[in-house]
């Protein structure tokens, strides 16, 4: 008869030449891989809450004029900052492919562009805006703040330095509201909110370059510098991706009844959080994007669909209690649209998988399928479809549907090569220092 051995006492002792340290740092990668994604969707859930926090704030501190205002320059400030996250998105590929590069002076440039832009239009913003002369200046103060304070973050999230990431996007949410809520809290008025929130805001890329500095020198790399070319593409998708997100909301307002168009309007919460629920999954996956590892790509589209999915399958089945909890009893009778609106949030998560993916591998106009789709969507809105909640809402979603498979064919047909080096892989999900 056999004797019996203890359990695991094949595992416990492998045998002689086994290689036993990888598995130890497959399980080791994967744990920090978990660490770094429960960070950064933390501080993306931090730095949502408090953009939802400052209007609810000032609605309770200032006048009516006064709120109007605060809410004008936080969508100015929002605006304009859009090229700061596409310069976010640049960087990072960059590092990923090449490793430390000089992209200070391209963060300058851009930040100095954007908040041009507002000092510029100030004339125009007061007069038709009627907004006090000093909120666009002030907005333009702190626009320049968030974009220079993007490009530590690309530096971070190229080099896989997710948790310090993580940290990263916090202090830019702190930066970027924190000042105005204690102005709120203090009494300070408008002028005065937003002026601490300048300054809060201006004292946030100093706090970054300390956080992204690299904690060995690294050896002197032969990296190229960033191209305006780079720039502008990332602004474009990012700004593309905002374009098509919003369209449908802003052909609300202007096609259905008032009633209609908020009914529609909390129907898009639910489309918003379909959206940027799973985007970790594409924030932890770019750097091996920019390398062309086809494998992130798949698994960052897995993760985001089955997330997609379970949104959806749970609106279909608790449509009534989303709308009540997004927008109150009033909107309940619209529940039965619940999973068309998470559907189109999440098909439109797939797309920023796929839109990512086609940034990092130097894809030539990436955002074009998004911006002719935008096209699309509104001239079928405008000409076609029903001038209701329903219409519109499957216009939406016939657009969606359409954008996600171009972009899928694409995707497919594109070339997984690319002509450019990249910089040894650091080990991956791993916070470097």
């Amino acid at each position: 008869m056999a004797r019996l051995r203890p359990l695991g006492d094949h595992v416990s002792r492998p045998a002689d030449g086994a290689d036993v340290t990888r598995p130890r740092a497959v399980v080791a990668a994967v744990r920090a891989l978990g660490t770094a994604g429960l960070a950064v969707t933390a501080a993306g859930i931090l730095g949502n809450g408090l953009a939802y926090v400052a209007p609810v704030l000032a609605a309770r501190q200032l006048g009516a004029a006064d709120l109007s205002a605060l809410a004008t320059a936080l969508g100015l400030i929002a605006i304009a900052s859009v090229p700061g996250f596409g310069l976010q998105l640049a960087v990072a590929v960059h590092h990923a492919r090449h490793g430390p590069s000089a992209t200070r002076r391209a963060a300058l440039v851009t930040a100095t562009l954007c908040a041009g832009a507002l000092v510029a239009a100030t004339p125009l913003l007061t007069t038709s805006l009627r907004l006090p002369v000093e909120v666009p200046v002030l907005s333009a103060i702190t626009t320049a703040a968030i974009v220079l304070s993007c490009r530590p973050l690309g530096e971070l999230q190229g080099g896989q330095r997710f948790v310090r990431l993580a940290v990263g996007m916090v202090l830019l949410a702190v930066g970027r509201y924190g000042g105005v809520l204690v102005g709120l809290l203090l009494g300070l008025g408008l002028t005065g909110s937003l002026l601490l929130g300048a300054v809060s805001a201006v004292l946030t890329p100093l706090a970054l370059a300390v956080l992204a500095r690299p904690t060995s020198a690294p050896a002197a790399p032969a990296a190229p510098p960033l191209g305006a070319g780079r720039i502008l593409t990332g602004c474009g998708a990012t700004l593309a991706m905002l374009v098509v997100s919003y369209a449908d909301l802003l052909l609300a307002r202007q096609l259905l009844s008032a009633d209609e168009s908020g009914g529609y309007a909390v129907g898009t919460v639910l489309t918003k959080g379909a959206l940027w629920a799973p985007q970790v999954a594409t924030v932890l996956a770019l750097p091996r994007l920019a390398r062309g590892d086809r494998r992130s790509r798949t698994v960052a589209l897995a993760v985001t669909g089955g997330c997609g999915l379970l949104l959806v399958l749970a609106s279909a089945y608790a449509g009534g209690l989303a709308f009540r909890l997004a927008g109150g009893p009033d909107y309940t009778h619209l529940g039965a649209y619940a999973p068309l609106f998470a559907a189109v949030g999440a098909l439109y998560a797939v797309v920023f998988v796929l839109l990512n993916a086609a940034v990092a591998a130097g894809v030539r106009w990436p955002a074009a399928p998004l911006w002719v789709g935008s096209v699309v969507l509104v001239v079928a809105a405008v000409s076609v479809a029903p001038r209701t909640v329903a219409g519109l809402l499957w216009c939406a979603l016939g657009t969606a549907v359409v954008m996600t498979l171009a972009m899928a064919v694409r995707a497919r047909l594109s070339p997984s090569s690319r002509a450019e080096q990249p910089a040894p892989t650091p080990p991956y999900a791993h916070d470097q220092g």
